[in-house]
């Protein structure tokens, strides 16, 4: 979802663009995740590049280059740093992981979990359906239901998820066909198996350490081998709110 946001914005001209991370992210749609810099030290995401930066002097040339910069800091320390002009959380933790109003001249906060005019400016609604992409500027986003969204009638069946905790083993890729009851992978020794036929659309890196019921990868039931290289309409759409928050507020 940040990466959606982010080409949205990149596309839009804002070119200086910085994205904090984890020092091991556990992205599923790693295909379309700029968090694969952090790993790979570079990624490209519809034709958009974003590098991996360490330092100010880094990030400069990434800048200077066209491309997105992406950085290991989970604690946010470069957002007092160089104070950006616009901050997103779009961590989509279902709570506020320590971001403040005063942060940035502008704080848009991404799903439940914020409550616009205290924890920031705006939040976006992240929940499929009506609402999806709408601008809150007083209260919360919806409550998050722990329901997958749907897809050709398919909600929590075409998520996977570890069935135990341990070290993730596969030798799939994303873009592969499989079908119901196939080995995918293994966590520790235990079988993670699909439960619809489809594509795998996601999957997090082997070799990642992960808990019990973590979301390790996504079948898409649609079988279109595409659809892993692109953003999905729900990216879009966040991408899209952000924007019109941006435009809102500073009226260009």
């Amino acid at each position: 979802m940040a990466t959606g946001v982010a080409c949205r914005l990149y596309r839009a001209n804002f070119r200086r663009i910085l994205m904090l991370e984890t020092p091991s992210p556990l992205a599923v749609r790693r295909r379309v995740s700029f968090c694969e810099a952090i790993h790979e030290q570079q990624m490209s995401v519809e034709g958009i590049e974003a590098v991996k930066v360490r330092d100010e002097t880094e990030l400069e040339q990434a800048w200077a280059a066209g491309r997105i910069a992406i950085t290991v800091d989970p604690q946010g320390e470069s957002i007092g740093r160089y104070r950006p002009d616009l901050l997103i959380d779009a961590t989509l933790a279902k709570r506020n992981l320590g971001i403040a109003r005063t942060d940035a001249p502008l704080v848009i906060a991404l799903g439940p979990g914020f409550t616009a005019g205290i924890d920031c400016h705006m939040v976006v609604e992240t929940n499929r359906g009506h609402d999806l992409g709408r601008l809150i500027r007083t209260g919360m986003a919806e409550a998050d239901t722990g329901i997958p969204g749907d897809i050709a009638g398919y909600t929590a069946e075409r998520v996977l998820r570890a069935p135990a905790a341990g070290l993730f083993t596969t030798e799939k890729e994303i873009g592969d066909p499989v079908r119901k009851g196939e080995v995918i992978g293994r966590v520790s020794t235990v079988e993670v198996t699909a439960q619809i036929d489809g594509i795998l659309r996601g999957l997090i890196r082997p070799g990642s350490e992960v808990k019990k019921g973590l979301k390790i990868g996504d079948v898409d039931p649609r079988g279109i081998v595409g659809y892993c290289d692109t953003i999905s309409e729900k990216a879009r759409s966040l991408g899209g709110a952000v924007l019109e928050a941006i435009l809102t507020v500073y009226n260009v």
